[in-house]
């Protein structure tokens, strides 16, 4: 595993990607509480996305147990991933034999501690890392410890940055991302039917047009841990405009070539990451307030 360094890169020096990408976002129906029969289901997703042409694949928050925060509270040794834990095998098998990443959502047993992850998995199989969720919704807080850093990821030239679910809700945390490098913000969630869809809807091509990164968010569908959620697993581009989107319901798999060249454009029509390093450049001014009478 090579560490990538949590500096931010001036956005000037960053080096555009040489080639596309192809990645996949996958929605499917979790079974609650069950880690072994979620990573099978992983690993074929896996599979038919490789198939497909895809280099990533990108699941959604928590899907080795579905959201479920009572069962992963009241049984952590069955419904959170543990230190080398053998059940992720099927998808490192996967992952090995298809050369495809994947990034998936788990809840992870710390010492005494609940987290929300990512857990990345390489092209080989191998664990990579372990991102944690930084912003942790109102509901989650009794359950869980947010994490303290961020991640990003290389792979094929392209720099990815990690979030989970309300981390998108905040533009500091796709700004970090992209401030350090990434060409790409990738997500997985629980949007819910009604405001969730609402929230995603207006979050991610904001995050997407903000920052002139691509944004790629992976959801649940059906029920899960009390909520009814509204699939639409999507990928924008770094103009904001949706490219491609799952429906609300049912087993898909999107698969989206991220572009070099859609990238470069969009970073020469939107020029916000770089006149804002220019900005930060200068001395910051005290803030004037005025009173009207």
């Amino acid at each position: 595993m090579t560490a990538i360094s949590p500096d931010p890169v001036p956005t000037a020096a960053v080096r555009h990607p040489e080639r596309p990408l192809r990645i996949a976002t996958v929605q499917a129906q979790d079974v609650a509480g069950d880690i072994p029969a979620n990573a099978a289901q992983a690993a074929e997703l896996i599979r038919e996305a490789a198939a497909a042409g895809a280099r990533l694949v990108l699941f959604a928050e928590k899907f080795l147990s579905g959201y479920e925060p009572e069962l992963i509270r009241t049984d952590p040794l069955k419904c959170a991933v543990q230190p080398g834990d053998p059940r992720l095998a099927s998808i490192a098998e996967a992952c090995r034999e298809t050369g495809t990443a994947a990034i998936v959502g788990a809840a992870a047993q710390v010492g005494d501690e609940l987290r929300v992850s990512a857990f990345v998995l390489g092209p080989d199989g191998g664990l990579v890392t372990r991102y944690d969720k930084q912003h942790l919704f109102k509901t989650e807080r009794d359950y869980y410890r947010p994490g303290a850093a961020g991640c990003s990821l290389e792979l094929d030239g392209w720099r990815l940055g990690l979030g989970v679910c309300y981390d998108s809700g905040f533009p500091e945390h796709a700004r970090a991302a992209a401030l350090d490098g990434c060409h790409a913000y990738l997500v997985g969630a629980l949007f819910s039917v009604g405001h969730g869809h609402h929230e995603s809807r207006t979050w991610f091509p904001a995050r997407a047009l903000d920052n002139t990164l691509y944004t790629v968010l992976a959801n649940h569908i059906g029920h899960t841990g009390g909520w009814h959620t509204c699939g639409g697993s999507a990928v924008w581009g770094p103009d904001g405009r949706l490219l491609a989107e799952a429906g609300e319901d049912r087993r898909e798999l999107v698969v989206v070539d991220l572009d070099p060249a859609v990238l470069r454009a969009a970073r020469e029509t939107e020029t916000m990451l770089a006149d804002l390093a220019a900005a930060n450049a200068r001395p910051a001014a005290p803030r004037a307030l005025f009173t009207l009478a």
